[in-house]
This record gives structure tokens, C-alpha cells and sequence, in this order.
């Protein structure tokens, strides 16, 4: 048992490895078997510790990162992530007692993977396989089959794979199939691209206005920050005077852009207003404003028009429990716990399902984390999004590779969705992103710049888009299925003797 336990935490570690900043997607389904290989032959009793030992290692690396908030906020975040998988390789192992285990054990993953990306308060769906995958051949699958399909594909892989070494191989017919099912769908999706229609074109300008000095405490040079992406949508304006770039048609500040209430603070108002007139188009500001409670504030997007000025918006769907708001203020946790006395007022929930209609485009909005899930974005594109953009605030997350697994789930997005995606950060990383995930342009983290290109907006839905949530809900049916058939099926002895009939086990 300790070898088995002390094989899965380095599996962990190696799935960890396969997100950026290493980014071996072939890991995954390589961890994936040694886990396998780790749970093969164990009671579901027992079977929770490697189970456990895997998570461990796995999100523990892979939210290193959250130690820029704080030790105790990486602790705690990694243990609680941590702590859905010691059910899983439970699970795992019992439904390993079925014929074609490889299948029922995949969707298990998927189905705690479903579990974990929506509770409890709204979950935390980092670490999706399929996060893992821009630019490899997996990544042409997503737009057929939405993220949680091609994490079935991938913990399928794996699966497989561990069944091949434990034996699985000797049948040959079997194996070539169960090998073939897994691989057709990538293949199948890379000759076969999904494209949606293009239904027109806009000039977006997307501002990185830059944090002064360390750049990963925004809250204290908070009007140096208003200030910067005022001065470089100024500067923008120069430029389209003197001719020398192309008048955008809408422009895109990030998330944070400003930190206090602009219909509030006379300073900032009289700052934006400036800007807009400046560039005579609207630009989509972020901002925290007052929210009706006094003990909330709204994480926002709002249209500044040059002419009406803030109007349309979009709220934050995904404030991060325990960073934006803490749950049970009033009874379990307190205000001046650690880390939470930070927080003195929450951040309420957004609604918004529409897009926001921006100089005639519509524009599904994401904030931050919100790009990490799929409702928000997937609800807007079926009101009739025709782009997408990422207002985000890294800078607490300067020097740490966050930032880069974030960019690559939103490009990941752009395939998903079949959409052009213009991302701005408030210091790093800004872009702009094409339907099949190719960065067209970028800013460098801590430098203030101003991109300015023509996208194409589209309309139609991808299949990935269409479904919804309803790969994940089938997975996790799938396992409920599964495990009430382990439950009423006899133990398996696994591997067997060389001289016994094999029997299929796929």
C-alpha cells in the first residue's frame, strides 16, 4: 500500500505537470493509468487514500500560484480541491470490478470533475483535463464536445491505457477497438474543423493601462491605474487623429480599471468621461461600483457611451468565495479571520444572461475567473453573443503562472465557442484570439499597451455550446449508474492466471 500510495502522488504531481507553465498535455493520460495502475485490486475502503495522495500531489502544484494571496489561502483552496479526490478513487475502484471499466472509471472523473467545478458556493472548475490541451490535437475535439466531453476523452485515455498494462492488451480485438474509440473523436475533429458563420466585422482597441510599482497591489495605486488606461485611451485617440492606426469601433478596459464607484468618486468620472470623448466610441470599463446593500459591491463592465455615458452592463457571475466574498460572514467565518479581514465588503453574484450590445455588436462578457465557467458565456452566445471579451485583473497574481493558465483556458474558449476573443488585463496578459485558438496579437505582463485590430463577429452555436452542462450531468449519471451495478457485482481477481481463459474486460 505504500508504494501504490506514494506512485500516486507522483502521478498527481505529473497531471499538475501537464498545465502550464510545463504544459505536457501526454501526461495526462499517463498519470491517469499510474493511478489506475495504483487503485487496481484495492477495496473501495482503501482505495480512497491513493485516491487522496493523487489530489494531493496534483492540486497542490497546480494552485501553487494562490500562494501570492497567501499561504493560508493556497492551504486551504488545495486541501478543499484536494478532497474530492479520495470519493473518486474510491469510486474508481469499485466500478473497476465491471466489464468495460475503462468507460464506467472515465466518466467517474468526469463526473467529480462536474461535482467540484460547481460546489459548494460555486465551485472551483480549475483543472479540468481539457484546460490542458491548447494547441494539441485534443483541442480540435472541443468545439463538438464541450469541455467536459473531451475530459472524458482524456481520462478515457488513460484509462485505457492502465487497462492495456494491466493486461488488457492479450485481447487483441478488444484493445485495437478500445484504442480506436478514444483516438477517433480527435482525429475525427481535426479533419473535420467546426466553423461558424461570420456575420460582420468590428475594430476593437483592447488597453493594458499597467500597475506601478511591484505591479501585484493594485488596491493602493488604484487612481495611478484609472489614470494609465485613461492616458493610453488619450494617447489612442492622438494616434487615429494623426492617422497612423485605424478608429476602433469600440474600446476594452479591463477589470479593475478602475476601483471605486464611477458614479461616485468626481476624480474618476471626470477621468473616463475624458477618455471617451477623447476616442469618441464606447468603451467597455471595469469597475467596482456600489451595489444597492451598502455591504456589497458589484464586479462590472459597463458601456460608456460618449454621448449618454454608463449605461449597459455586465456582472461578475463568479465572484471567488473566500477572495471576492465570505460565505457565512455572520455565523462561521468572521471578517478578521486571517486573509478575510481584507474583505470588509462581498461581492454580489451577477444574473446578466444577454449580451451587452456594444456600437451594434453583441458582446458576451466575461470577468476573470467567470472565463473558467461555462454558464455565463455559453448563455449569452444563445442570446446571440457574436464575440467574446475577457475583462481581467491578474495583478495579484504577478510572478506566478496563473496568469498563463488563464490564457490558455480562454483560448480554449475561442475554439469552444467558434468565436474571435479580445482579452484585457489590467497588467498582463492582454490579447486577441481567433476562432481556432490562435493568439493574433498579445501585450507583455507589466507593460502598458493598446492593441488595436478587426475581428469578425460570428453567429451560430457549436455543438459544444448547444449542450451545455449536459456532458458533465450524463457522466455523472453514468457513475451513479455504474456504481449501483459494482455494488451488485462480485469482486473481481484481477490479473489473472496465465493458463485461465481470458474473458473481456473492456
Amino acid at each position: 500500500m505504500l508504494l501504490r500510495s506514494l506512485a500516486a502522488l507522483l502521478a498527481g504531481v505529473l497531471l499538475a505537470l501537464a498545465f502550464e507553465p510545463v504544459g505536457i498535455a501526454l501526461l495526462i493520460p499517463l498519470s491517469i493509468a499510474v493511478l489506475v495502475c495504483c487503485l487496481h485490486g484495492l477495496r473501495a475502503r482503501s482505495a480512497w487514500l491513493p485516491g487522496l495522495l493523487f489530489g494531493g500531489g496534483f492540486c497542490f502544484v497546480l494552485m501553487y500560484w494562490m500562494r501570492a494571496v497567501g499561504p493560508d489561502a493556497w492551504l486551504s483552496l488545495a486541501a478543499l480541491e484536494t478532497a474530492f479526490f479520495a470519493p473518486l478513487g474510491s469510486l474508481m475502484a469499485r466500478l473497476m470490478r465491471l466489464r468495460r471499466w475503462p468507460l464506467w472509471t472515465a466518466s467517474a472523473w468526469v463526473a467529480i470533475e462536474t461535482i467540484r467545478g460547481s460546489w459548494p458556493f460555486s465551485g472551483m472548475p480549475w483543472g479540468r483535463l481539457s484546460y490542458a490541451v491548447a494547441g494539441t490535437p485534443w483541442a480540435e475535439a472541443v468545439p463538438w464536445l464541450g469541455f467536459s466531453g473531451v475530459s472524458l476523452l482524456l481520462a478515457a485515455s488513460g484509462t485505457t491505457l492502465g487497462w492495456l498494462v494491466l493486461g488488457g492488451w492479450r485481447q487483441r480485438r478488444t484493445a485495437v477497438l478500445a484504442v480506436a474509440t478514444v483516438l477517433l473523436p480527435v482525429a475525427a475533429g481535426a479533419v473535420a474543423p467546426y466553423t461558424t458563420e461570420e456575420s460582420g466585422s468590428v475594430t476593437v482597441a483592447v488597453v493594458q493601462g499597467n500597475v506601478p510599482g511591484t505591479g501585484n497591489d493594485l488596491v493602493a495605486v488604484h487612481r495611478e491605474v484609472t489614470r494609465n488606461h485613461v492616458d493610453a485611451t488619450i494617447d489612442l485617440a492622438a494616434r487615429v487623429q494623426a492617422g497612423d492606426v485605424e478608429r476602433p469601433d469600440f474600446v476594452i478596459w479591463p477589470e479593475n480599471s478602475t476601483a471605486v464607484d464611477p458614479f461616485l468618486d468626481a476624480e474618476v468620472n471626470a477621468g473616463i468621461e475624458s477618455a471617451v470623448a477623447a476616442i469618441g466610441v464606447p468603451v467597455l470599463v471595469g469597475v467596482i461600483a456600489d451595489a444597492p446593500d451598502p455591504d456589497a459591491v458589484l464586479n462590472q463592465g459597463i458601456v460608456w457611451d460618449p454621448v449618454t455615458g454608463g449605461g449597459d452592463r455586465y456582472t461578475k457571475r463568479h465572484p471567488v468565495p473566500f477572495g471576492e466574498y465570505i460565505p457565512w460572514r455572520d455565523t462561521v467565518f468572521k471578517s478578521n479571520f486571517g486573509q478575510l479581514r481584507l474583505i470588509s465588503r462581498d461581492m454580489a453574484q451577477g444574473t446578466r444572461l444577454e449580451p451587452l450590445r456594444i456600437d451594434g455588436a453583441l458582446v458576451a462578457d466575461a470577468i476573470c475567473f467567470d472565463v473558467a465557467y461555462d454558464d455565463g458565456i455559453h448563455a449569452q452566445l444563445q442570446h446571440g453573443g457574436e464575440l467574446v471579451t475577457v475583462q481581467t485583473s491578474n495583478a495579484s497574481f504577478m510572478g506566478t503562472y496563473q496568469i498563463e493558465q488563464q490564457f490558455e483556458i480562454t483560448r480554449l474558449r475561442a475554439m469552444e465557442t467558434g468565436r474571435y476573443v479580445a482579452v484585457a488585463a489590467v497588467n498582463g496578459v492582454s490579447g486577441i484570439i481567433d476562432p481556432d485558438g490562435t493568439v493574433l496579437d498579445s501585450a507583455a505582463a507589466r507593460t502598458q499597451e493598446v492593441l488595436v485590430r478587426d475581428v469578425e463577429l460570428r453567429t451560430g452555436l457549436t455543438p459544444a455550446v448547444r449542450m451545455g452542462s449536459w456532458p458533465g450531468r450524463i457522466c455523472l449519471a453514468l457513475a451513479l449508474v455504474g456504481l449501483v451495478l459494482a455494488l451488485r457485482a462480485p469482486r473481481v481477481a484481477y490479473p489473472r492466471r496465465t493458463d485461465q481463459p481470458a474473458e473481456d474486460d473492456a
